[in-house]
């Protein structure tokens, strides 16, 4: 395997674990809030937690098949650096939203980015290709 795949597989793994402790922060959140599962609703503090780890769920779908079409038909260099710019959008998003709802726009924001930046990259690669 060439090892510039390495970066993008490196990414992977560091969202993978923030992912995994957002479902972490969601337990722990649980027992401290007295939220039952199946429950999702109670204390807002509460469901803020779990906001995050949703919606890093919604996210990651459609984040990591871009990150890996960026990486394989464009340039895997700038996809582990979009990347990490998403991870970092994510962690931003979530010490925002654990705050106060009203915070979570910039981290937010900065995924979106980072994620539309990776899915351009990918079609015009795969388009490129195509076309050659």
């Amino acid at each position: 395997m060439h090892f510039a795949l390495a970066l993008p597989a490196l990414v992977t793994l560091l969202a993978l674990a923030f992912y995994v402790f957002t479902g972490i922060k969601v337990g722990a959140a649980r027992g401290r809030y007295k939220i039952e599962a199946p429950a999702v609703t109670g204390d807002p503090a509460f469901e803020r937690v779990y906001r995050v780890q949703m919606n890093t769920l919604e996210q990651i779908v459609a984040f990591l098949p871009a990150l890996w079409l960026y990486a394989a038909f464009g340039n895997p260099i700038w996809a582990s650096g979009l990347g990490l710019l998403w991870i970092v959008g994510r962690i931003w998003y979530a010490v925002g939203y654990y705050r106060a709802a009203s915070r979570r726009g910039p981290g937010f924001a900065l995924t979106i980015i980072a994620f539309a930046t990776l899915w351009t990259g990918a079609a015009i690669g795969v388009v490129r290709l195509l076309i050659t």
